[in-house]
């Protein structure tokens, strides 16, 4: 391998691999396979770092890259392609998170098999210890869910896998599968933990129905959150937390959890740390600030608001010195394709095409980039995903607006989680042991 710049290795992550595996190998097993090619690559960039990298910027991010141009692909994969070829639940249409972990983790496309069989196994594992469900049941009610959220992620960490091994003495080597472990055992209990966290703060009153081992990740979710009877909120939820699970490693979530995991702390604490991140302004309470200043807009102008209307009100926004939430983006120049797909799914979607506050966001987004590039001091006028993920969360009836982080916090942990392991496979220790083995 070549020294590569960041340029290259957005050129290298395109090149998308359009076959379906047909294998029924586990995802244990595929990743056996995959991690020693990986070493093999990293160790070969490595060797060729001669001279420095003074102005060189390069992120080393296994599960996706996120492209100015054209949005975020999950190893080459664009989101009409994962759409496409990554296995829906039963009897759905959207893609599961279960197909787009196994895809972040191990560079392929599962089997439908592969695909059941890790639902099965996350379901069989989700259920919280007793002392934990303690501990939830302890915390008041005036606590913020992201708090809740990132406590309870951290108490886990008595059951960490890795921080048991690595006490023992485990080889470097074996570092990624005590990784790998932990990681899983922590997504199959996020639901659970998520939806406590709901039920406790919101309706304390109401059980919480025991998980079913035949439902995906998020149909579990769905249902734990007293939504199972509907449809459309489930399809959408499982959309949105396989588009969210990823964007590159430059965020702030992304970012913490790399950051804290490479002082080698376990997946719980790692990722507790993320969600303390997330819970930022300017972070993850994105869709909410969007989401409440659509329900301004719209008392302001009425369901049926004209494009002149929002034209109008847009302008005063900006005048006041504000920003319009939801259009722009740190990285990306083009419309965001998660935006673009969660408008896909509101136009196919029976229950959407009348909705008041979808209608004003498709409005609105045919209005705006004309504004703001009339208005002139943004690189990028176009709508990003927040731009209708939680006005679309609103509409299917769940509109505690402070715990919609947590469900981006369910989501990102199919990514940080990943890369985290890869980062234990990949650490320049385990490769070096491994050359001189070799």
């Amino acid at each position: 391998m070549s020294l590569l710049s960041s340029r290259s290795l957005r050129l290298v992550s395109r090149v998308p691999v359009f076959s379906r595996f047909a294998s029924t190998k586990s995802l244990r097993e595929t990743l056996q396979e995959i991690v020693p090619q990986k070493q093999a690559q990293l160790r070969a960039l490595v060797d060729n770092l001669i001279g420095g990298m003074r102005g060189l910027k390069v992120m080393l991010w296994e599960g996706s890259v996120l492209d100015p141009n054209e949005g975020i692909r999950f190893h080459g994969h664009t989101i009409p392609d994962c759409q496409k070829l990554l296995t829906p639940a039963k009897g759905g249409k959207e893609i599961i998170a279960e197909s787009m972990l196994w895809l972040l983790l191990t560079g392929q496309i599962p089997s439908e098999e592969q695909t059941r069989s890790l639902s099965r196994e996350l379901a069989e594992n989700g259920e919280l210890p007793d002392y934990l469900e303690k501990l939830i049941d302890s915390f008041p009610k005036t606590l913020h869910p992201m708090t809740q959220m990132g406590m309870a992620v951290a108490a886990l960490n008595q059951e960490s896998k890795f921080a048991a091994a690595y006490e023992k003495g485990v080889k470097k080597t074996e570092y990624w599968t005590y990784t790998l472990e932990d990681s899983l055992n922590l997504i199959a209990k996020l639901p659970a933990l998520a939806a406590r966290i709901y039920r406790n703060t919101y309706y304390p009153e109401k059980q919480l129905p025991k998980l079913d081992p035949g439902e995906d990740l998020v149909g579990n979710y769905v249902n734990m959150l007293g939504y199972g009877n509907n449809e459309g909120m489930k399809e959408y939820l499982r959309l949105y937390i396989a588009l969210h699970g990823d964007h590159e490693g430059g965020n702030v979530s992304a970012h913490t959890a790399h950051l804290v995991g490479s002082a080698l702390s376990d997946p719980y604490l790692s990722y507790a740390a993320s969600l303390f991140g997330l819970a930022g302004p300017l972070h993850g309470l994105a869709n909410q600030e969007v989401l409440r200043w659509m329900l301004a807009m719209q008392k302001s102008i009425g369901e049926d608001g004209t494009h002149e209307q929002i034209k109008d009100y847009l302008w005063k926004t900006l005048n006041g010195g504000q920003v319009v939430p939801g259009y722009g983006h740190g990285v990306l120049r083009d419309p965001d394709p998660r935006f673009t797909a969660l408008q896909q799914f509101c136009d196919v979607r029976p229950e959407l095409k009348d909705s008041a506050i979808i209608k004003l966001v498709k409005k609105t987004s045919e209005v705006a980039p004309g504004v703001l590039r009339e208005h002139g001091k943004t690189k990028n006028p176009n709508p990003n995903v927040d731009a209708t993920s939680g006005c679309l969360l609103y509409h299917y009836g769940l509109t505690e607006f402070k715990y919609y982080t947590v469900i981006f916090g369910v989501s990102r942990a199919l990514g940080a989680l990943t890369q985290l392991v890869w980062d234990r496979a990949l650490s320049m220790d385990a490769i070096k042991k491994i050359v001189e083995k070799a």
